[in-house]
């Protein structure tokens, strides 16, 4: 195991912390007998001491291959690892300490709790099984048990058995258990995905909270956006082995770079761009949509072009039934097609020249099917990104289920 060179590869300063990860150029294939396949593509990102640094993708985009190969339980065939000014993984060099060396704590949708061990066995079997590279004492042990099960709120379980937790106790077991050694990283790959949604929302919270009293770097896989924006400081978004944008989680919402990204990460209005722009004024320029021009900010080093797309989220979509006053910009007639009462909110799906938008407003608002109204679209909300999605209309539904309106013709 080196040390990191003391000066980046373009010979700018290297400032090392304890639990900065740095992983540069990262490349993993799979291949089988018909093909290979480059699962992670040329990857690169690092993560700050102390911060809960999230990887979130949909399945097969190689966010679960990136931690394996972090954790040294892949071998990636090009990039560089490194945690704390320790290399850890480089292919120039040929660099590479097995996972069993690197000192990481490791939870994973399968928590591998052992059912024959109690809470307290179970915290202290890692450091029974370090004993090559340190022997620690009946005291040691007892003590460092006691100090982990407080964080994890377990301290009063240590003798019962593991298989008498619930689910939420055994990821909290999963999680102390990971932290007992003290690892200058905690990786994470979906520890709640086994869990049933009510308790999954509530161990978002606890988890964030152990991070926090820890301070442990940590790195954290899921394709749940929830999980992603509730708990993280940073949100590193893949598809298809690319990392193809990174941020903090109100950046990634509110301003998306691809069609993909503002699609995943929620629900939202994308509207293709079919004719070049043009300028208006500084720092806005008016595109031609399906729904005739719209106004949009862009930064000045954007260039707008046929086959980007103006995404626009619902709750930003504002609804009246009288005209705004003149010199609104973006502001289109429509007809309310579909009202659907969600409780809180009411979403409609509203016409405009064919095309539908998705508008989310606060449930004392009514509309009912066929209600004309006045569409607009914020010019400082409309965000140009790249590409469009493929193989659906001008707006995108998320993941999240809809429930079911008594009756959709309803005034709601």
């Amino acid at each position: 195991m080196s040390v990191l060179p003391r000066k980046n590869p373009d010979g700018s300063v290297l400032s090392i912390r304890p639990g900065q990860l740095t992983v540069r150029n990262l490349v993993k294939s799979f291949a089988s007998s018909q093909e290979v396949v480059q699962v992670i593509k040329d990857v690169s990102f690092a993560i700050e001491p102390g911060q809960f640094f999230t990887l979130l993708g949909p399945s097969g985009c190689g966010k679960s291959t990136t931690l394996r190969c972090i954790a040294g339980l892949e071998r990636h065939e090009r990039g560089y690892i490194a945690v704390s000014g320790r290399v850890l993984a480089d292919s120039e060099t040929r660099e590479f300490v097995p996972a069993s060396e690197r000192g990481f704590g490791m939870v994973f949708q399968s928590y591998a709790i052992w059912p024959h061990m109690t809470v307290f066995q179970n915290v202290a079997f890692p450091l029974h099984a370090n004993r090559r590279n340190h022997r620690f004492s009946r005291k040691e042990i007892a003590n460092r048990v006691e100090e982990v099960l407080n964080v994890v709120r377990l301290d009063q379980l240590g003798d019962r058995m593991a298989t008498k937790l619930s689910g939420g106790q055994q990821q909290r077991l999963a999680v102390a258990r990971a932290l007992i050694t003290r690892p200058e990283l905690l990786l994470l790959d979906e520890p709640l995905s086994n869990l049933d949604a009510g308790l999954r929302d509530h161990m978002r919270g606890e988890l964030r909270a152990m991070q926090l009293r820890t301070g442990v770097t940590t790195l954290y896989v899921t394709h749940d956006q929830a999980e992603a924006f509730s708990m993280s400081d940073v949100i590193a978004i893949m598809d298809s082995g690319n990392l193809v944008q990174q941020g903090a989680p109100r950046e990634i919402y509110s301003r998306p770079s691809t069609a993909f990204v503002a699609t995943f990460v929620g629900r939202t209005n994308l509207l293709s761009i079919v004719r070049p722009p043009a300028p208006v004024r500084a720092g806005t320029v008016s595109v031609e949509t399906g729904i005739g021009p719209v106004l949009v900010n862009v930064d000045n080093n954007r260039q707008v072009g046929q086959g980007d797309s103006v995404v626009i989220r619902p709750e930003d979509v504002q609804i009246s039934t009288q005209a705004p006053a003149s010199g609104s910009g973006n502001v289109y007639p429509g007809r309310v097609s579909q009202p659907t009462f969600l409780g809180e909110n009411v979403e409609l799906e509203i016409e405009v020249r064919g095309e539908i938008l998705v508008s989310r407003q606060h449930s004392r608002f009514k509309f009912a099917q066929g209600d004309e109204v006045y569409v607009e679209l914020p010019v400082d909300r409309c965000i140009v990104v790249s590409g469009a999605a493929a193989g659906v209309g001008s707006h995108i539904r998320g993941a999240a289920a809809e429930p079911a309106s008594p009756d959709r013709n309803a005034a709601v």
